[in-house]
């Protein structure tokens, strides 16, 4: 009895459809493991920007001046990102830090919208790049002058991508100009047009928080105060809250703001998860 040429390519058929799933199964349980992971993940990192002229050594003094008044110390990580895109780690995270603070710089951190832009996209190379090797869904943003640009920037365009399993929860700028050097707020940049009309890309549960310098009643000495306030044109009424703040006394000009007190207590007060605890002076030993 001849054999039915049917039952071939049946057979055939239900070979290629094994082949095709068995990859499929195992893509699909990496892929549900991965994400197992993400969302069990306690880590709830600060990754932090610096502005143009400045390298990933730029929060050196703010990060030790927090980590003198704090029960945990936060430990540090900082990523030097190439002109071609190509990544340099330094540094690790503690095994008990939850909140560790993760520097990004780049070897071309010049002024400029076109530049902020390509920045964007290489801090996108770097989140990518973080998110796998440590496995966190949420983290706070900060970033000083420029580096709170291309925050905005990358919300704004990369952000989408990564919104389902990781969430920002905080934004923290610091002297970032909005509108670059233009007083005049009617007198809008290509940069800031670009910004408003984007807006509704941010996400709506964020807390902004702009902080400004007041070296006098006009600007820190760089950054014009109307530029800075220009970020409410952007966040206000799209995010869930947006507070501006504005810093006084010493070390309120451009540059030093990092290293102002009240910018040290409002990253303490907003962006970290929890108030810390002063450390207990260490008793002293009497003499013998």
């Amino acid at each position: 009895m001849q054999k039915n040429p049917n039952y071939k390519w049946l057979l055939l058929i239900i070979i290629i459809l094994i082949m095709l799933a068995v990859p499929s199964f195992f893509w699909m349980k990496k892929d549900n493991k991965s994400r197992a992971e993400l969302s069990k993940s306690l880590l709830s990192p600060v990754i932090m920007v610096p502005g143009s002229s400045a390298t990933t050594e730029r929060f050196n003094q703010l990060i030790d001046e927090l980590n003198k008044t704090t029960l945990n110390r936060h430990s540090v990580i900082k990523i030097r990102v190439s002109r071609e895109a190509k990544l340099t780690y330094s540094g690790s995270i503690g095994k008990n830090d939850l909140e560790p603070f993760i520097i990004i710089g780049f070897d071309n951190n010049k002024d400029g919208y076109s530049n902020i832009k390509k920045q964007a996209k290489w801090l996108n190379v770097a989140f990518e790049s973080l998110i796998q090797n440590y496995k966190f869904n949420n983290f706070k943003a900060f970033g000083h002058s420029n580096g709170g640009l291309i925050w905005t920037y990358w919300l704004e365009h990369y952000y989408s991508e990564y919104s389902n399993d990781i969430k920002i929860k905080k934004l923290m700028t610091l002297g970032t100009p909005y509108n670059f050097t233009e007083n005049n707020i009617n007198n809008r940049t290509q940069m800031l047009a670009d910004f408003i009309k984007k807006r509704s890309a941010l996400p709506t549960y964020l807390k902004v928080y702009s902080l400004s310098g007041g070296k006098n009643y006009e600007s820190d000495g760089i950054v014009p105060e109307s530029s800075v306030a220009a970020g409410k044109f952007i966040f206000q009424n799209q995010v869930k809250n947006y507070t501006a703040i504005t810093v006084t006394g010493e070390k309120a000009d451009h540059s030093d703001l990092p290293q102002n007190k009240q910018v040290i207590q409002a990253i303490r007060q907003y962006l970290l998860k929890k108030p810390e605890k002063p450390l207990k002076p260490a008793k002293r030993r009497g003499n013998h």
